[in-house]
């Protein structure tokens, strides 16, 4: 192990297995505490998360962005207010750092599109000479590079809709001879390279210039990818193999809409609108493509895979659309046209229940949805009627809590939630109901930290939050395994 990586591991050990929760934790916190330290598992080692580091110190902070977990630590695009927006790295308190000023001086590299394949990051980066390219990181600045200048010059190819495959990356970009197509990237130059050019020859509309077939909703299933790409005055969804020769597996008019590609299974669910007022819902598995079911009005949203089944929201109309005369509500589909049909109706009548966040923890699907009684709560379903139930109202009445940014980590759900007295604040759930408990809040009172983007990496699990001191900053709440977090109890 590297030297500073053997020294932030000791800064981590010390700083975030210190002592247990104070007094000052809500009595709920401390009987769930109290109760759940001796059985087996991961466990946080307590219930107020910690601020990593105050990157840029005052009221404005440094908004950290784009949180992932890679090469063993937390990647983050963040603003010190001396580098510009850069590449950031954490492995939890006291361990947090540049990781390269890409772009030197106050002007910024502003790192975007932030990916992990295999053990390192890949992301597109403008370092002021090449203009926007791909990178890669393994979390050292001497490891932190441009792949491969595609498009020589200042102008750069804009790498585009990253998807990890394996060690690798797929991409769109542009290297100013064949448009706008798909690209592989293993990290090294000789390994990064044009797999197809799906639209070859001049852009009709613009001689002289390449033709782009734009490949967009890079998705995976199995050993397959599926994209989106126009080829003619076509749009085409394409299966590939990763290597030339991808096939068309569905082909709409250049002005239809194709959204939404959700993998469940070894299927692929996407919408097509061809502005009917309307979308369907298609399911593809290998070369076979079939229609399932249309929706008229709002576009269905929230698409989610639990196991071979979809879920999603849908129902809900418009002035000039009409929708579902039982609202916005939870719908299933199975892949066959017969099994698309509404899954429950939450909130009876015409009204809506508008179902959205869905995350699997534990073979459950969560969610948030309202119904008249109890405002916007936390729901849970197993993908039946039955068992598609309201989990836990932690704001009684119509009001709600409005969880938001649901997360699944250490087999736990993290989110937000809006309750009287503590504004909006982070939360945490074993997916039992008394286990749903909320963390120490981070601005007094009334006021709102505003948590977001839960990533979990490492031992802890990472977000933003937002308080008068130090302004948007990095927080973390630390696991360790059987909950053994202070010294005396840590075992190697």
């Amino acid at each position: 192990m590297d030297t500073w990586r053997s020294l932030a591991l000791i800064l981590i050990l010390t700083a975030a297995c210190g002592p247990a929760p104070g007094e000052d934790l809500l009595e709920e916190v401390q009987a769930w505490e109290s109760s759940s330290q001796d059985l087996p598992g991961w466990r946080p080692c307590q219930t107020t998360p910690s601020l990593t580091a105050d990157i840029r110190p005052g009221p404005l902070g440094s908004r950290p962005r784009e949180l992932v977990d890679a090469a063993g630590g937390l990647f983050f695009t963040a603003d010190d207010g001396t580098h510009g927006r850069e590449l950031w790295m954490s492995l939890g308190r006291g361990a947090t750092f540049l990781v390269k000023d890409i772009r030197p001086g106050v002007a910024t590299s502003n790192p975007r599109r932030l990916v992990t394949a295999g053990d390192r990051l890949f992301f597109t980066a403008e370092d002021g000479v090449h203009g926007r390219e791909l990178w890669v990181s393994d979390g050292t600045a001497a490891g932190t590079v441009m792949v491969k200048d595609i498009w020589p010059g200042a102008i750069g190819s804009a790498p585009d809709q990253l998807l990890a495959f394996g060690d690798a990356v797929y991409f769109a970009a542009n290297d100013g001879r064949n448009g706008n197509e798909l690209w592989r990237s293993d990290g090294t130059p000789e390994g990064t390279f044009l797999v197809e050019d799906l639209y070859p020859g001049e852009d009709p509309s613009n001689p002289g210039t390449p033709a782009s077939s734009n490949p967009r909703r890079l998705a995976r299933v199995d050993d397959a990818l599926y994209f989106l790409a126009n080829e003619g005055g076509f749009v085409h969804v394409w299966r590939s193999q990763g290597r030339s020769s991808a096939t068309r597996i569905f082909t709409g008019s250049e002005e239809a809409f194709l959204f939404s590609f959700t993998a469940a299974g070894q299927s692929l669910f996407f919408l097509v609108d061809d502005h009917q007022g309307e979308a369907s819902l298609w399911r593809s598995r290998g070369r076979h493509t079939e229609y399932l079911s249309s929706f008229p009005g709002l576009y269905p949203h929230d698409l989610a895979a639990v196991g071979r089944k979809l879920l999603f929201s849908a129902g809900a109309g418009e002035e000039d659309h009409p929708g579902d005369p039982r609202g916005e509500e939870l719908w299933v589909s199975d892949g066959t046209e017969r099994g698309t049909e509404l899954l429950k109706d939450l909130w009876p009548g015409s009204a809506s229940s508008a179902p959205a966040s869905f995350v699997a923890l534990n073979g459950w699907l969560y969610f948030t949805a309202q119904e008249g009684a109890h405002g916007r709560e936390l729901w849970r379903t197993d993908g039946t009627a039955r068992d598609t139930t309201l989990f836990r109202e932690l704001v009684p009445g119509p009001q709600g809590s409005s969880p938001q940014g649901l997360t699944e980590a250490f087999g736990r759900l993290f989110f937000s939630a809006d309750t009287p007295g503590r504004g909006r604040e982070p939360w945490m759930s074993d997916g039992t109901r008394s286990g749903t408990v909320p963390l120490r809040e981070l601005a007094a009172g009334e006021a709102s930290s505003d948590p977001q983007a839960f990533t979990p990496s490492g031992w802890e699990v990472f977000f933003t939050a937002t308080e008068a001191e130090h302004g948007e900053e990095l927080w973390a709440l630390s696991f360790r395994s059987w909950g053994r977090c202070r010294d005396r109890d840590w075992k190697w």
